[in-house]
């Protein structure tokens, strides 16, 4: 079966829209073109992927930004990380913080990549590509109702 890499979504959590327009435009230079859906707060993160509007088994790839307003991005990557379907999401953590701790943190959590803001926008456009690759081949057998 062949899964285009297109159906996959970005979720990207930012509360800067000038970071999360920056963002969307490096990615689109680097080729990367699929739907971006920008939330710009932790509890519309949280009320999207975890509410009733959410489709179950539609593949995305989070973009996280651990410094929110309302709530930290850790406590997001967690939750995500101890859902059942949700879990096998990629996470790209986006953040000012280069705190190793922090870091280290996020990695045992589970994120894919973690890069300090001010990116270098290929390698980041890059590590979105080959994750989003990564979920175009891998075929995730549905929850239990």
């Amino acid at each position: 079966m062949n899964v285009s890499a297109q159906a996959v979504t970005i979720v990207m959590i930012e509360d800067d829209d000038g970071h999360a327009r920056l963002i969307e435009k490096n990615l689109k230079r680097a080729g990367v073109y699929n739907d971006v859906l920008h939330l710009n707060s932790g509890t519309a993160a949280v009320n999207h992927l975890f509410g009733p509007q959410r489709q179950g088994g539609a593949p995305v790839l989070v973009l996280l930004d651990l410094n929110l307003p309302d709530m930290s991005g850790i406590d997001i990557l967690a939750r995500l990380k101890a859902d059942a379907e949700l879990r096998l999401a990629p996470v790209i953590v986006l953040t000012t913080t280069d705190d190793d701790r922090e870091i280290r943190r996020c990695y045992e959590l589970g994120c894919s990549v973690y890069i300090t803001k001010p990116v270098n926008y290929e390698t980041f456009a890059q590590a979105v590509r080959q994750l989003g690759l990564f979920l175009a081949v891998i075929q995730v057998p549905p929850t239990a109702p």
